[in-house]
């Protein structure tokens, strides 16, 4: 229980909280991008050859790093407020300062290969709709109809006259071919919408990490030099 005796606490564990909160919203992120129905279909469906799939698990598991790495941070920083420990609240600053070099360059990367992720998505359906096009197999032609079925798109663009044909095998049922929409724009604003809003979450959390180096830095040196709002020697009987 919180009493006037014990301010510094008080303060600082709320906020240890956020971060934890931060860091479970990291995880859950995470875990829906990873085992979602349009993102697992595509990993999947995709080739060795294909960057898509490395993309897709670096992703999850920077994600779950990521998550546990704030998560210890805010624990490290809640027990280091309450024991007004200087090792607890410099580990606690190690992770935070850790996490912060991890998110950098995950931002830097999304900023310099912005569309790469979207064109290997659209890459793995080109490559399925040409399977399907040259080749009458029942296994490819059932992975193009998942694809329509998840992005509720039907077909694209094309040149060849067989199109229609195609459409008609693997587009989902009750759908108008000409009100279909076209699979490589529907990919596409999907992803660019996903992929927006993770890099806006990003910039949140390196704020946030910013704003928890200089927290845990706050502390340390409050500790260090026993100026912790005149907390030390002050007890209550009860």
């Amino acid at each position: 229980v919180c009493t006037q005796q014990e301010p510094l606490p008080c303060k600082s564990l709320p906020k240890t909280l956020l971060f934890q909160l931060l860091g479970l919203s990291i995880a859950t992120l995470s875990t829906v991008t990873h085992y979602g129905l349009h993102f697992t279909l595509i990993s999947n469906i995709s080739l060795d050859g294909n960057s898509y799939r490395v993309i897709h698990y670096r992703a999850f598991y920077f994600g779950i790093c990521l998550s546990m790495t704030l998560i210890l941070a805010a624990l490290l920083s809640s027990a280091a407020t309450v024991r007004e420990s200087q090792c607890l609240t410099a580990m606690g600053f190690f992770c935070f300062a850790l996490a912060f070099c991890g998110l950098i360059p995950a931002a830097c990367w999304r900023y310099t290969h912005s569309t790469e992720v979207e064109d290997s998505m659209m890459d793995v359906y080109d490559f399925v709709y040409e399977e399907v096009r040259r080749n009458t197999s029942s296994f490819r032609r059932h992975e193009l109809a998942d694809i329509h079925k998840a992005f509720l798109c039907c077909g694209k663009h094309s040149p060849f006259g067989d199109k229609t044909n195609i459409e008609h095998k693997t587009c989902p049922p009750g759908q108008v071919r000409d009100a279909g929409q076209d699979c490589l724009q529907k990919i596409q604003d999907f992803l660019k919408k996903h992929m927006d809003f993770i890099f806006s979450f990003l910039g949140i959390t390196i704020g946030f990490m910013v704003y928890g180096m200089i927290l845990t830095s706050f502390l340390w040196f409050s500790i260090h030099f026993s100026s912790n709002l005149d907390r030390k020697g002050k007890y209550t009987l009860r």
